[in-house]
């Protein structure tokens, strides 16, 4: 169920957790951006909730949202329940489709040691960062009464070998 501000009312507790969305079926709405800040954000977050009802499908958390920020363009992924859907603006997610999922409370000033710490815990592991997503679990309208400012991070990541043998030779 979606807050009355478009929050998501509840969310799955990744925190500190890798996870596999492979093959998860979701629905893209793009975004315009300008420097990575969305223009137009909850017009969009509305648009995408909209288009999800009249095709009949169903958001596995409603309001829980994936953000990936551009230069220009972004995308907003919203995870369905359902298996298929030959509608438009729908697909599957690559197989594997491992996320890293660290919580983050706080000023959004901070988020970006928050962000570093998380890619470096990936290279300290062999993986390769690739796309970061933001979920966004706060408003400025229900974040008082709701702990404050909360934001998941989620990092896809990749395994490298290369980075693997790198670590494995400074090991020994």
């Amino acid at each position: 169920m979606r807050l009355e501000c478009g929050c998501p009312s509840e969310y799955p507790d990744w925190n500190g957790r890798d996870i596999d969305l492979g093959a998860t079926l979701v629905h893209e709405q793009r975004a315009p951006m300008l420097l990575h800040m969305p223009i137009g954000f909850e017009a969009c977050l509305d648009r995408q909730h909209h288009d999800i009802e009249l095709l009949g499908l169903h958001e596995q958390w409603p309001g829980f949202v994936l953000t990936q920020s551009a230069m220009f363009r972004g995308r907003i992924l919203a995870l369905l329940s359902e298996d298929n859907s030959p509608a438009r603006k729908t697909y599957r997610l690559k197989n594997p489709y491992m996320l890293r999922a660290q919580l983050f409370k706080g000023n959004v000033r901070d988020i970006k040691t928050a962000i570093r710490q998380m890619q470096s815990e990936l290279f300290d592991e062999g993986r390769m960062p690739k796309t970061l997503f933001l979920s966004y679990l706060t408003c400025p309208r229900c974040q008082a009464e709701r702990g404050g400012t909360q934001i998941m991070l989620l990092r896809h990541w990749v395994k490298s070998p290369k980075l693997e043998q790198r670590l494995a030779r400074h090991k020994k």
